[in-house]
């Protein structure tokens, strides 16, 4: 069920881009959330600790609950298996790559895991805003880069004027098809944004946190706020139409990064709920049994960045079966049962030549 699945996110981008930057600040601000990191080209991780970890297969507390790994690419099953036994209770892996990495090569890794406590978490692209072109010129294949990224960080916003950072973001933005785009400063990218961040029991709002104590609040870092994006979420007693919904996910709008939740299909499966996880092109559904005495429900949350709330809501309306005469047929479940894992199915199947992680 993917409530016990892990997400693995996949962090890319070339060398300069701030992509360590961004993960210190995930570490820092990750409220009770364990993260796994799984470094595979060694960098400037903040936390004392990571300087023993400089050797390939280290493993360090960074004593906030998150654990750290230096590995190699041809060691990341190796790894995996290490950090998602339950004793490590994670919530979350990052994995870091190189600057130089293929980023396509470790999103196929990580599909053809047969861990079967993770699931894929994306692929995230940090690019420099202040050097975007040039290493487009250095690197050209970072146009291939940005059209499999799931999510594009254009990080250093602040060391750019407006109609640059403007001309970069829209650049950007064709490059990588229907990913969401986000703009940031000092990596400051919203941990909602790429997995559910956990609350520690007994903290409340406004009391300060040991990250807060440790590391600071990042109230010096106010002047460069977080990346912006929304979240809609949604709930209706009536059932979604299987085919209808399937037409929705084929054609979710640029921006639209996660959706998870659960969805009702009615008469098509009237003893299963679905779960349903999608983060960029990548879709997987998990029927699981109704839970007893529960309310049936679709509750759907929707994160991306610039998308439209209110088509949202009335695209979701429009997949609600409409009484008798709308009843789904036999057939209508296929679409569905496509993005259903089974064992005996392996994922690399799922990023194909053009980059896309099992596209709905």
């Amino acid at each position: 069920m993917t409530t016990h699945q892990i997400p693995v996110v996949v962090l890319a981008g070339f060398l300069g881009a701030g992509k360590t930057t961004l993960l210190n600040h995930l570490l820092r601000s990750a409220r009770g959330t364990r993260i796994g990191v799984m470094v595979n080209d060694f960098g400037d991780i903040g936390i004392d600790a990571m300087t023993v970890a400089g050797q390939v297969g280290s493993t360090v507390s960074l004593g906030n609950g998150c654990l750290c790994c230096a590995v190699d690419a041809s060691e990341l099953d190796t790894y995996l298996e290490v950090l998602t036994r339950p004793e490590a209770r994670l919530d979350v892996i990052v994995i870091e790559a190189s600057g130089l990495a293929e980023p396509q090569e470790l999103v196929r890794m990580v599909l053809a895991s047969e861990n079967e406590r993770i699931v894929y978490g994306g692929l995230v692209e940090v690019v420099d805003a202040a050097e975007f072109d040039s290493t487009r010129r250095r690197h050209p294949e970072t146009d291939r880069h940005l059209a499999i990224a799931d999510l594009v960080v254009v990080n250093k916003a602040d060391r750019v004027a407006g109609d640059a950072l403007r001309a970069v973001r829209e650049t950007v933005a064709g490059l990588a098809g229907r990913a969401a785009v986000v703009e940031a400063s000092h990596g400051r990218v919203d941990p909602e944004l790429l997995f559910d961040r956990v609350v520690a029991e007994g903290e409340i709002e406004g009391q300060m946190s040991i990250e807060d104590i440790l590391y600071g609040s990042g109230d010096e870092e106010d002047a460069h706020p977080h990346a912006t994006y929304e979240t809609v979420s949604l709930a209706t007693a009536v059932p979604l139409h299987p085919r209808r919904l399937m037409a929705f996910l084929d054609s979710r709008p640029e921006g639209l990064y996660r959706i998870k939740g659960f969805i009702d299909l009615g008469a098509a499966d009237p003893d299963h709920r679905y779960a349903v996880h999608a983060v960029g092109r990548f879709l997987r559904f998990y029927p699981e049994p109704w839970p007893d005495g529960e309310e049936r429900l679709t509750q759907l949350v929707l994160i991306g960045s610039g998308i439209d709330a209110a088509a949202l809501r009335k695209e979701l309306a429009a997949c609600e079966q409409h009484g008798p005469q709308d009843v789904p047929d036999e057939h209508s479940m296929w679409g569905v049962l496509r993005f259903v894992p089974h064992r005996d199915e392996p994922d690399e199947a799922d990023v194909e030549d053009g980059g896309d992680a099992a596209e709905a």
